[in-house]
């Protein structure tokens, strides 16, 4: 499998070194040259197998032979042995066609977990053929951060930087990231919202004297790798309910858009998908360019959902290229200049007949919370709650199932569940005493130049054992 970069102007590499890479050197995303399918036969098949054997099959193709069958077997067991659940991403029933998807049991509670926890070991895997030190660079607006420092904790031949932004998210985020003290784990907490530490990330990527000397590399899911990974739960929880016999709707809580992108490459797979929803809290610049093409970026509000609180999304790309790739440069030179760009007709067309879109504000959210309490005895975090408010309102024929991906663990914002149901879920015993820990990071100003400063005065050079 070949890979090339949303803007046209970066190589094409394979598997292992798009792994490696994360974001391309043009600035763009990399995607693969073509989207493998799997046909009705081959999709059936997926029913009787458990999450492992599913998540080889799904991914195979996009490996293209840089690990074997075997080895990807293994790769995935020891990633997905760490999750607390037998069936790693569970369905549960709410009512005659609701459903949640329960992403969560991994080890930082969270989504995140699917995919990072086998870049970890893919990581480490390529890099023990090479002698190269890798220096993982990544933004989080809470989740990724935690799932990226627990999948990359101690192991050799890699130093993770995660910027995170100052106050801006829950209390059980931060310290998930700050209280693991391992010497290749550095937090950096960044005075400005999480588009400013993105943008940070993508602006180091940019500089080849920096990039270069210390082989950077991202966790963020414009690393392709990542999204690979959470692709399989779409078929895994599609086969479960009828696919590809009966089509099957996702209402996706969504921020930097890689998780519902990751439907889409489901779908252009073959998965019989009949809507993917976007769901946005307040900060709602997809619901604004799925609706009407408007793609300009306002300033971030603060709301309980801090991992959707983003407004420039970057695997948003993905799709725009997927649809119209010779727009996306122009598009991506204009959007970096004005904040705002236009979606062309042959974008907008062809992200109809698949996506719908929703706002969802804080009274709809708490609404959703306490439905899923009182009615289907379901405590869940304000992330999931938000696309179970837009699954819940949207047009469907009353035969498809609607799944809404419960993206985290309720106890990492008690806070926020309390305030709208009554309950103050606890921490899973698994996280331990979480908050006797020391926590470790360090407060930076909202300035690039400061920030690569800080990181080159700690990473290890590519090739080198000191910076």
């Amino acid at each position: 499998m070949d890979y090339i970069s949303t803007r046209g102007a970066s190589p094409t590499l394979d598997f292992e070194a798009v792994t490696l890479a994360g974001l391309a050197g043009d600035g763009g995303l990399y995607v693969p040259s073509v989207w493998p399918r799997l046909d009705r036969a081959e999709i059936a098949a997926l029913a009787g197998l458990d999450y492992v054997d599913t998540a080889v099959a799904v991914m195979r193709p996009f490996v293209g032979g840089a690990i074997g069958d075997d080895e990807l077997k293994a790769l995935c067991a020891q990633a997905y042995g760490r999750f607390a659940h037998a069936g790693v991403t569970p369905l549960v029933q709410l009512d005659r066609r609701h459903w949640l998807l329960e992403l969560f049991h991994g080890p930082t509670l969270a989504f995140k977990d699917v995919a990072l926890q086998l870049l970890g070991l893919l990581f480490e895997r390529f890099l023990s053929r090479r002698d190269t030190h890798l220096t993982v660079i990544g933004a989080t607006s809470g989740d990724t951060g935690s799932a990226a420092i627990d999948a990359l904790a101690g192991r050799a031949k890699v130093d993770i930087f995660m910027l995170h932004p100052h106050g801006r998210v829950s209390d059980v985020q931060r310290r998930q990231m700050t209280t693991v003290l391992a010497p290749n784990v550095h937090n950096i907490a960044i005075e400005g919202s999480f588009d400013d530490a993105q943008a940070m990330v993508k602006a180091m990527f940019a500089r080849p004297d920096f990039a270069g000397r210390f082989a950077l590399s991202a966790v963020n899911s414009i690393n392709w790798a990542r999204l690979m990974a959470q692709i399989v739960y779409y078929f895994y929880a599609a086969v479960r309910l009828g696919a590809p016999d009966r089509p099957v709707a996702f209402a996706v809580p969504t921020g930097n858009f890689g998780d519902v992108f990751a439907g889409y490459v489901a779908a252009r797979m073959g998965l019989p998908v009949a809507r993917l929803i976007v769901a946005t809290n307040v900060n709602d610049i997809l619901h604004r360019a799925l609706s009407t093409g408007d793609y300009a970026a306002g300033p971030v509000t603060p709301t309980a959902t801090p991992s959707m609180d983003i407004q420039v999304s970057s695997n948003f790309e993905r799709l725009l290229h997927d649809l119209d790739a010779a727009a996306v440069p122009g598009q991506m030179a204009a959007f970096a200049a004005n904040r705002a760009m236009r979606l062309t007709d042959a974008q907008l067309t062809g992200a109809r007949p698949l996506f719908s879109s929703a706002r969802i504000d804080a009274d709809e959210m708490s609404l959703a919370m306490r439905w899923a309490s009182e009615r289907a005895g379901q405590v869940i975090d304000p992330h999931s709650a938000i696309a179970l408010a837009a699954a819940r309102a949207a047009d469907l024929p009353g035969d498809v199932p609607v799944v809404t991906l419960a993206t985290a663990h309720p106890a990492k914002f008690r806070d926020a569940v309390e305030r709208a149901t009554g309950i103050r879920p606890s921490l899973p015993a698994r996280v331990g005493k979480l908050f006797e820990r020391e926590e470790r990071f360090s407060l930076l100003p909202n300035d690039l130049d400061a920030v690569i400063a800080h990181i080159a005065a700690r990473a290890t050079p590519a090739h080198g054992t000191s910076a």
